[in-house]
């Protein structure tokens, strides 16, 4: 329970200051130079920061729903569920940011380029590396 914690307190600031972030950003007076393409990734970044952040918090309004009610394990089963789902979805938001921000400022195939860079270097450090360590180590 605590390692979960302290995990989920290392992802929860980065996802907030991107969550404001998106949230600021239609209020810009160039919001409306965007091309559909990039309202549309905007979107997703706006939604996929959204949905972390609920995922983050889930196990906190689960503990405080059910504190004292001996249900540890399943908290802890959940949140671990919740956390990874939330940095799936912190992957989407935070790609999604660097293909609008990069299509802005430069042209052609390169912000996606970028962007499809960008989440295969986040989905190989959050996701690849550990599942191939458990893989090595012999965990189901």
């Amino acid at each position: 329970m605590r390692e979960l914690l302290e995990e989920t307190r290392v992802a929860m600031p980065g996802v907030q200051v991107l969550f404001a972030f998106l949230l600021a950003v239609p209020f810009q007076q160039r919001f409306t130079d965007l091309s559909e393409l990039e309202r549309d990734a905007y979107v997703v970044a706006l939604l996929s920061a959204a949905a972390a952040t609920a995922l983050f918090v889930t196990p906190s309004a689960f503990h405080r729903l059910r504190f004292r009610r001996r249900d540890k394990a399943f908290l802890v089963a959940l949140g671990n569920r919740m956390v990874i789902a939330g940095l799936a979805m912190l992957l989407v938001a935070m790609n999604s940011a660097v293909f609008v921000v990069t299509s802005f400022i430069l042209d052609g195939r390169t912000p996606a380029v970028l962007a499809g860079t960008t989440t295969g270097v986040f989905v190989l450090l959050w996701f690849v590396l550990g599942l191939a360590r458990g893989r090595a180590a012999g965990d189901d």
